[in-house]
């Protein structure tokens, strides 16, 4: 047992990036509104999206370089377009996930407050946001690839087990009849909902370029990381992220579907909005359980992102311009931090407007890497042994059409 988790690893951090904004957020949000109603949602985009997931750990086992390599080969086109689209994204990605970790850090930890030196206008989120990625920061600089796939493992098994106790006593304390009936969303909010909760279910795929990268990482850390090895590693990630997602719907029906609650846009009101609930509804004892499986969630999303944007970035430079930066992911994960921080002082009381605009800026983009994946996996850049079988090979196909068919259904809304 101790021996295969030690072989795990891209799969998890895959995972710890996915479980954040996604299940805490959007699926409780759902369950709470919908109840049971959008779990063919999950299901479906979880479905469609799995075969573009794969090809990033598929590809970089098989072939010994990331995803940007492949892009790379593909032509310059191709990768110069992945880094304009990073570029543009990468911040309120960020943004919105510190947002609600730092939010939930001030739930469950309390107030820090510098009003005895002078910073009154300074909030204790604020602070909280400045603590987590200093924490973050520091992990990554000290412990580099190691530390972060080591504690990742012992976040997602914490993660996992707070969640499912959470998911059990909301069961045994709710009382209506479960109600399996799916709905389709019909005015034009509930359309932006849907795009917004599948856009990042379980992960935007962009996700793929990160996994394949950590998986190179994986490689250089282990001495060997076999491509029957990636796949069951990012399998089990991959089912995880199912699992706990569909574990936050029934968390959101099982406590919140009905009571009328409106939440805020407000990453401390949202937090305490959340732990409230709970506790109202399950008693004073699911505050701790809760408030380890939320925290930890957003946790591992932060310190995940924030590692692999500036893995992405740097590695992409460094291809476009024929160079290598020895620096490179050192500058571009200082760059993302102070750029987050900037995001977060300017629109720190749009928490729900960041997350929207994050998800569904994921899932329009969604269908240009779920294509370049594709295209990738399908082509002679990739060992023939490890090319998509012919199962695969539908299921991208009907995946490409479903991504291309719900943006092409919202784009049309607007």
């Amino acid at each position: 047992m101790l021996t295969t988790l030690k072989k795990l690893g891209p799969g998890l951090l895959f995972a710890g990036a996915a479980i954040g904004v996604s299940h805490l957020v959007q699926s409780t949000r759902a369950g709470a509104d919908f109840g049971l109603g959008l779990l063919w949602a999950l299901l479906l985009v979880n479905l469609f999206k799995y075969p573009f997931f794969q090809f990033g750990p598929r590809y970089a086992s098989a072939t010994g370089e990331s995803l940007l390599e492949g892009y790379h080969k593909l032509g310059k086109g191709v990768l110069i377009f992945y880094f304009i689209l990073s570029l543009g994204t990468m911040f309120t990605i960020q943004t919105a996930v510190t947002i609600v970790s730092a939010g939930l850090a001030h739930s469950f930890f309390g107030d820090i407050s510098f009003l005895n030196f002078g910073y009154e206008s300074i909030t204790s989120v604020e602070i909280w946001t400045v603590i987590i990625l200093f924490v973050c920061l520091l992990i990554l600089f000290l412990g580099k690839y190691s530390a972060l796939d080591k504690l990742i493992k012992f976040i997602i098994i914490t993660l996992t087990i707070s969640t499912l106790v959470a998911v059990c006593f909301a069961f045994t304390e709710f009382k209506n009849p479960i109600s399996l009936a799916q709905v389709l969303p019909e005015n034009t909010t509930e359309i932006a909902f849907l795009i917004a909760f599948m856009g990042w279910m379980p992960a935007p795929l962009d996700i793929s370029v990160w996994h394949s990268i950590w998986a190179i990482e994986k490689k250089k850390d282990e001495g060997i990381f076999t491509p029957k090895t990636a796949l069951l590693d990012f399998n089990i990630g991959y089912i995880c992220a199912i699992i706990l997602g569909i574990a936050f719907v029934c968390l959101g029906y099982f406590v919140m579907f009905n009571t009328g609650e409106t939440f805020s846009n407000k990453a401390a009101v949202f937090s305490n909005q959340l732990v409230d609930l709970y506790t109202k509804s399950l008693g004073n004892w699911a505050y701790i359980v809760i408030g380890i499986a939320a925290f930890t969630a957003m946790f591992s999303t932060t310190i995940t992102t924030l590692d692999a944007s500036p893995r992405a970035m740097s590695r992409s430079l460094e291809l476009l311009t024929k160079k290598v930066f020895k620096r490179g992911y050192l500058l571009w994960i200082l760059i993302l931090t102070f750029g987050t921080l900037i995001i977060f002082f300017v629109f720190a009381s749009e928490m729900g407007l960041l997350i929207k605009i994050a998800t569904i800026l994921s899932f329009i983009t969604a269908p240009f890497y779920a294509i370049i994946n594709y295209k990738l996996i399908s082509s002679k850049h990739t060992p023939k042994a490890w090319r998509p079988t012919l199962k695969l090979h539908v299921l991208s196909w009907l995946g490409i059409l479903f991504l291309v068919g719900f943006s092409v259904w919202y784009l049309t809304l607007l």
